[in-house]
């Protein structure tokens, strides 16, 4: 700690102790970042010392903050205790693998409401899945599919609350989210299970799985239009430039909108056989980009907005292995803050060639 004139504070800086006021009140709490509008409270109350966090303090408790991070917890949330959501999420990617098998070997009528009784147990833990640490790791090529299409779910039901969809479409949205690939049952599981990138006529094959999983769906009585829709479209792109229709935005359905984020966001997060994880950071900068005539403007900045919504004092690694704090998430750069490392605030939308690799500690937003 160090006590300093108020003139000395910089933008980033921590409070170490209570700032008074003249009187007596409390005017900031221990632990407030200092930024342009606290530093102008300070000049207003007449306030001329406040003692700060060093440079040292902070760098030590940003490097026991993710010490603690790493012997708590994996990035895939395994902990030395299961969550709960861990639990249902691998309960839930085990029911799916079984339908998928059977729907790939036909005869079976299609498990509807084992599936939905099991995805609305998984969903009471949603308030625990954090989009972006929540990313199983070492996934076995053949279980990347399965893995997939349960977070798409959970992407999709937090989707829908944030687009102020009703209710009732929420576990709807869900269920498009978990199903929307189920078409891949009836592809060669040689092409899904290829380490190495398809070829052309492999890309086509792959491309069927939205006409297959409709066929799949289409005759389930107790499945939502919307939820059939999605397995057909959430591929199409608000250009017509999609596929298997080629249909523009106004004939897309939401669900379909929303698995088409998801599952690119997901997709890309993923550990694969032929590449590595992707940074979150750097998705959701993808996505922004993609939203272009791509993909649905409106519900993507929502998405990168409520995914990267975090509390002052989230730790982060960045991709020069730096390890600091958020301390000011910037609404016009929702995926580059002002992070702290060791007293230093690193800027990130001017500094553009550092970026967040990945998150240490988890916020309360989600």
């Amino acid at each position: 700690m160090a006590t300093v004139a108020v003139s000395q504070v910089k933008l980033g800086d921590k409070i170490a102790q209570d700032v008074l006021t003249p009187l007596g009140g409390v005017l900031f709490n221990k632990g407030k970042i200092i930024m342009q509008r606290e530093q102008e409270i300070l000049h207003a109350f007449m306030v001329t010392y406040v003692t700060i966090e060093s440079p040292n303090d902070k760098k030590d408790a940003e490097e026991a903050a993710a010490a603690d991070k790493a012997q708590e917890t994996s990035r895939d949330g395994a902990s030395s205790t299961k969550s709960a959501l861990l639990e249902q999420y691998d309960i839930t990617v085990s029911l799916f693998k079984k339908v998928f098998k059977q729907m790939s070997s036909g005869g079976v009528a299609f498990p509807i409401l084992e599936i939905r009784n099991q995805l609305e147990a998984l969903l009471q833990y949603s308030h625990e899945y954090k989009m972006l640490t929540f990313a199983p790791q070492n996934v076995p090529t053949e279980d990347y599919l399965y893995h997939k299409s349960v977070m798409s779910a959970l992407s999709c039901f937090m989707m829908a609350q944030w687009n102020g969809l009703p209710k009732k479409d929420w576990v709807q949205s869900a269920l498009a989210g978990l199903l929307h690939d189920i078409g891949n049952a009836k592809v060669d599981s040689n092409i899904l299970n290829k380490p190495t990138k398809l070829t052309t006529a492999e890309v086509d094959e792959m491309k069927r799985h939205t006409v297959l999983g409709y066929q799949l769906l289409k005759n389930v009585t107790a499945i939502n239009e919307g939820v059939k829709l999605a397995a057909l479209q959430h591929h199409e792109r608000y250009d017509g430039s999609g596929y298997p229709l080629g249909i523009g935005s106004e004939k897309i359905h939401p669900y379909a909108k929303f698995v088409a984020i998801s599952d690119i966001f997901n997709a890309m997060t993923m550990k694969r056989a032929y590449r590595s994880a992707s940074s979150p950071y750097l998705v959701l900068e993808q996505l922004q980009q993609d939203s272009f005539g791509k993909l649905d403007a409106a519900y993507v900045r929502t998405f990168i907005e409520r995914a990267t919504q975090f509390h002052n004092g989230t730790i982060v690694r960045l991709n020069d292995d730096r390890v600091g704090e958020i301390v000011f998430s910037d609404r016009n750069h929702p995926t580059r803050p002002w992070v702290s490392i060791g007293g230093t605030i690193v800027n990130l939308a001017n500094e553009r060639q550092y970026y967040i690799e990945e998150v240490l500690s988890k916020s309360n937003a989600h």
